[in-house]
């Protein structure tokens, strides 16, 4: 989710909604619904000037004649602030799901959340057609961890259903103490019926960005979301890689959903050409309408590149995405991207609370629209599923933990292996020294994954082919 942060002053807020609920609210709880007719014409007029439609001000009116019956005819007493923060809720609801209100709780929570560490299950999750869904569990997380996947619909949490719940309401449900547990109710498409999933909170750390070689000169980096620290990340591998002689890139951003607005123009910046159109943002007023570039003064790289993205790729990882697909910088592979491409502004507000509000759109540098659309693939291929065949169904445990065992296992372990010609000559190779044996380790990790991710394998397989195709279609230009 990216978020633009911008500051109100009070003179800006005076005559808005806002203020007009907060005076409604004085005025009924001191005065009679006559004194409270004629204090709301005074203030339709003193409105005018102000950017609210003058035409609100009735249904305001009513809005304070409910709330007085309310308090003084309901069968309980009741809390006047419950009340106003429930209206202001409601308001918000006949909205976008990506607009709402932040008690001030929920605020300072909010800023905590991009500084890569904070509180929680390690899930991302929006709102969609008004039920839950998960846009994306965090890797090493208790939800990454428990199975969750992107696209799983959370349809209660505790007994509480959450159907038509806020997003704010729902994040507020899922955290907690840390060690504390919270049962959530997940529907997947495939399954037979709803199933009940435990998760252990815990504190959050998230590494923004890891790195792999493969191939030797092969360069795989993985932002798992956009936070405060990940372009510094990302200078220090793509430095790491220079020093490696890696030729080609991997940038994975599948099960990314998104994060600050700035590191994803930063992370595109470092792909393409001076003075080049990263982003521009359209609202409803001139000042929502913004353009973000490549600056000169910056490093940029041309390694051949593959993008990688999926359904759990939203937001700032689509902008990323967008960018290098269409200045041709790089070919996007996986499955289509979630489509979140609107901006949210956050606006703090008198009492600690702020407004999260949607105010503008995001575009490609084509022109082309994220919001709802996402980003098309260039190479479409579906994430494997885990299914096993009849044959391995028949296999022994035994035998099962053997066939693992010989994914580790070479010619030379084998007992009566035939000799190498240096150890026929009598010269045997040395003990691997510590680091030798950590680059081995790293390297059986490396075919692990490959061997496990069918979109990474056919990413690497295709940059190993890069070289190859580029001198065939030199020799064809040449003849």
């Amino acid at each position: 989710m990216s978020f633009l942060f911008e500051r109100w002053t009070p003179g800006i807020l005076k005559g808005s909604l806002v203020f007009a609920l907060v005076l409604a609210w004085t005025l009924i709880s001191n005065s009679a619904p006559l004194t409270v007719q004629t204090a709301w014409a005074v203030e339709t007029e003193v409105s005018e000037e102000s950017f609210v439609n003058p035409e609100s001000y009735d249904k305001l009116k009513v809005f304070s004649e409910i709330l007085a019956l309310l308090e003084s005819n309901y069968v309980e007493m009741v809390d006047p602030q419950r009340l106003i923060e429930g209206a202001i809720q409601g308001m918000l609801k006949t909205l976008d799901p990506h607009t709402s209100y932040l008690p001030p709780d929920s605020f300072k929570q909010m800023k905590v959340d991009t500084s890569g560490k904070f509180g929680g299950l390690g899930i991302e999750i929006t709102v969609r057609n008004g039920i839950l869904t998960v846009v994306s569990p965090i890797d090493g997380t208790p939800a990454s961890k428990a199975g969750i996947k992107a696209g799983d619909k959370i349809i209660k949490i505790e007994d509480e259903s959450t159907l038509d719940l806020n997003l704010t309401d729902a994040v507020n449900l899922l955290r907690g103490e840390r060690g504390s547990d919270v049962n959530i109710t997940i529907f997947r498409k495939g399954m037979e019926k709803p199933k009940v999933v435990t998760l252990t909170r815990d504190i959050i750390k998230v590494q923004s960005v890891k790195k792999r070689v493969y191939q030797e000169n092969i360069g795989y980096i993985k932002i798992r979301n956009f936070t405060k620290t990940t372009s510094q990340d990302l200078d220090r591998f793509l430095n790491d890689f220079e020093e490696k002689r890696v030729q080609k890139l991997i940038l994975d951003l599948r099960g990314n959903p998104g994060g600050l607005l700035n590191q994803a123009v930063a992370v595109a910046d470092r792909f393409l050409d001076k003075e080049n159109l990263i982003v521009y943002t359209q609202g409803r007023s001139d000042e929502q309408n913004m353009r973000f570039t490549t600056h000169e003064n910056r490093k940029h790289f041309r390694y051949p590149m593959i993008i990688l993205v999926n359904g759990g790729s939203a937001s700032a990882s689509e902008i990323v995405a967008g960018a290098l697909q269409d200045m041709g910088r790089a070919v996007i592979l996986g499955t289509q991207t979630f489509g979140k491409g609107s901006v949210q502004t956050i606006i703090p507000l008198s009492d600690g609370s702020a407004l999260r509000l949607t105010t503008a759109r995001y575009y490609t540098p084509s022109g082309r629209v994220i919001q709802e659309n996402g980003i098309t693939p260039d190479i479409i291929i579906e994430e494997e599923t885990t299914q096993l065949n009849e044959e391995s169904k028949e296999k022994t445990e035994a035998e099962k933990e053997k066939d693992e065992i010989r994914r580790f296992l070479r010619e030379k372990d084998l007992k009566q292996h035939l000799k190498g010609k240096r150890s026929i000559e009598g010269t045997e190779q040395q003990e691997p020294t510590e680091a030798e044996k950590a680059e081995q380790e790293e390297l059986m990790a490396a075919l692990e994954e490959l061997d496990n991710d069918v979109q990474l394998r056919e990413a690497v397989s295709l940059l190993q082919g890069w070289s190859v195709m580029n001198k065939v279609f030199k020799t064809e230009k040449t003849n």
